[in-house]
C-alpha cells in the first residue's frame, strides 16, 4: 500500500519556497535585460557592460527592499536606497542614450514596498510616466515601442510587489501558525486546570469534612463511622475517575446527581439544606454546565463559611432555567467574592457564558449569600459538550 502522494516542495519549508519563486522570477527579469542589451547593441562592448554594471546595481538594492524588514527601515534610509536606485535606473537612459524595458519597474515597485500609501502610488505612476517620456524621446514614430515600455515597467513593478508581499504573508502565515500552536497548547493547559478546579474541589472537600466526622465517631458510633469510610472510598474512587475523565478532555454531569450528592455532604457537616429541582430533563451541555455551577458553589460555601441553612433550588420559566444556591455562611457583606474565591466562579463564568447563560453573587436580603446561574434552554446545542469539552477550549481561547 503506497504512503501518500508527495509534491513538490514538500520537503522545503514554504516560506523559503515562496522567497526561492521570488528570487527566480526577478532574476529572470534581469536576465531578459541583459539578452534585450546585447542584441541592441552587438559588438559594441562599451555600450553593453556600462547599463550592466548599473542593472547590477539596481538589481542589488532591490534584494534589500525585497526584504522582511525593508518596510520598517527609517525614512532617512529609505530616501538614500530609493535615490541610489533611481539613479543607477536612469543613468543609462540619460548618459548612454540606452533605453532599457523594465528595469525601472523595479524601481516602481520598490516605491510600492517602502512607501506608504497613497504616496507609493503617487511614486509608482510617476515612475511609469517617466518611461513614456523617455520612450517617445527615443521612438518617436513608433507607439508600439512606447506601449512596450510603459507596460513593461508597470508589469514588473506590480509583480515585483505583488510577489514580494506574498513571499512576506506567507512568512508571517507561518509564524502566525506556530502561535496558534501555542495558543491552543496554553488553552488546554488553562481547560485541564479548570477542570481539576471544578471537580477535584470538590471532591476533596468532601473527603476532608466526611474524614473528620469519622474521626470524632470512631469512638463513639463505630458503625456510623464505618458507614461514612465507605463513602469516603467512594468519593475518592469517582475523584480517581474524574481525573481520568478530565484527562480524556470530556466529562458529563447531572444537576439532579450532583444535588442528591450535595445534600448528603452537607447534612452530613449537620448543615439544614433544602433541596428542589424542578427544571424536568436537561441537554447535555447544560446539565454538565449547572452540575458544575452546583459543585463549585458548594465547594466554596464549605471553604469560606459557617453555614447552618443551605437552599438549592433549580426553575425553568420562559425557557430560561434558573439555579440558585443560598446559604446563611455570609461574612461580610460588601466582600468582592469572585476576587476572593480565586479562578472558580470565573471560570463558572466562563462556562455559562459558553451556553448563553449569565452568572450572579452576592449577599441578599436575610444576610443570605445567594449563588444565581442562567442559561436559555434554546441554545442547548451551542454550548460546551461538558466539563473539559471543546465549548470551553473555546472559552479559554
Amino acid at each position: 500500500m503506497s504512503g501518500p502522494t508527495r509534491r513538490a516542495g514538500d520537503d522545503v519549508p514554504q516560506p523559503r519556497l515562496a522567497r526561492r519563486i521570488l528570487l527566480i522570477v526577478l532574476c529572470s527579469y534581469v536576465f531578459i535585460g541583459v539578452i534585450n542589451l546585447r542584441l541592441d547593441n552587438p559588438g559594441n562592448w562599451s555600450r553593453f557592460w556600462w547599463p550592466v554594471a548599473c542593472m547590477a546595481v539596481v538589481f542589488g538594492l532591490q534584494l534589500t527592499h525585497i526584504s522582511a524588514d525593508a518596510p520598517g527601515w527609517p525614512v532617512t534610509r529609505k530616501t538614500v536606497s530609493l535615490t541610489a536606485q533611481a539613479v543607477a535606473t536612469y543613468l543609462p537612459f540619460i548618459a548612454l542614450h540606452e533605453i532599457w524595458g523594465g528595469m525601472a519597474g523595479f524601481l516602481a515597485g520598490s516605491f510600492l514596498l517602502l512607501f506608504r500609501r497613497p504616496l507609493a502610488w503617487v511614486y509608482f505612476s510617476l515612475t511609469v510616466a517617466s518611461m513614456y517620456f523617455f520612450a517617445a524621446h527615443y521612438y518617436q514614430d513608433s507607439a508600439n515601442w512606447i506601449g512596450y515600455y510603459v507596460v513593461a515597467t508597470m508589469l514588473l513593478g506590480l509583480i515585483t510587489f505583488g510577489m514580494t508581499r506574498l513571499a512576506q504573508l506567507v512568512e508571517e502565515l507561518y509564524a502566525m501558525r506556530g502561535e496558534l500552536a501555542q495558543l491552543a497548547v496554553t488553552g488546554e493547559r488553562l481547560r485541564f486546570a479548570r477542570d481539576l478546579h471544578d471537580l477535584l474541589g470538590y471532591s476533596l472537600s468532601s473527603i476532608t469534612l466526611k474524614s473528620e466526622l469519622t474521626y470524632r465517631l470512631v469512638q463513639k458510633q463505630p458503625e456510623r463511622a464505618q458507614a461514612e469510610l465507605a463513602e469516603i472510598l467512594e468519593i475518592s474512587r469517582q475523584a480517581l475517575a474524574d481525573v481520568r475523565e478530565v484527562s480524556s478532555s470530556y466529562r458529563q454531569m447531572s444537576l439532579a446527581a450532583e444535588a442528591a450528592s450535595a445534600r448528603g455532604i452537607l447534612e452530613a457537616a449537620e448543615i439544614d439544606t433544602e433541596v428542589a429541582i424542578s427544571c424536568g430533563p436537561l441537554p447535555p451541555a447544560l446539565d454538565t454546565v449547572l452540575a458544575t455551577t452546583l459543585r463549585e458553589g458548594v465547594t466554596n460555601m464549605l471553604r469560606h463559611s459557617k453555614v447552618q441553612r443551605c437552599i438549592i433550588t433549580a426553575t425553568e420559566t420562559d425557557g430560561r432555567i434558573l439555579l440558585e444556591l443560598a446559604n446563611d455562611g455570609v461574612a461580610d457583606p460588601s466582600a468582592d467574592v469572585f476576587a476572593e474565591s480565586g479562578s472558580g466562579l470565573a471560570n463558572l463564568r466562563t462556562r455559562l457564558a459558553a451556553v448563553g447563560g449569565t452568572l450572579a453573587a452576592g449577599a441578599g436580603p436575610g444576610r443570605m449569600f445567594r449563588l444565581s446561574a442562567q442559561v436559555p434552554r434554546a441554545r442547548d446545542g451551542s454550548g460546551t459538550g461538558g466539563v473539559g469539552g471543546h465549548g470551553d477550549q473555546a472559552a479559554a481561547g
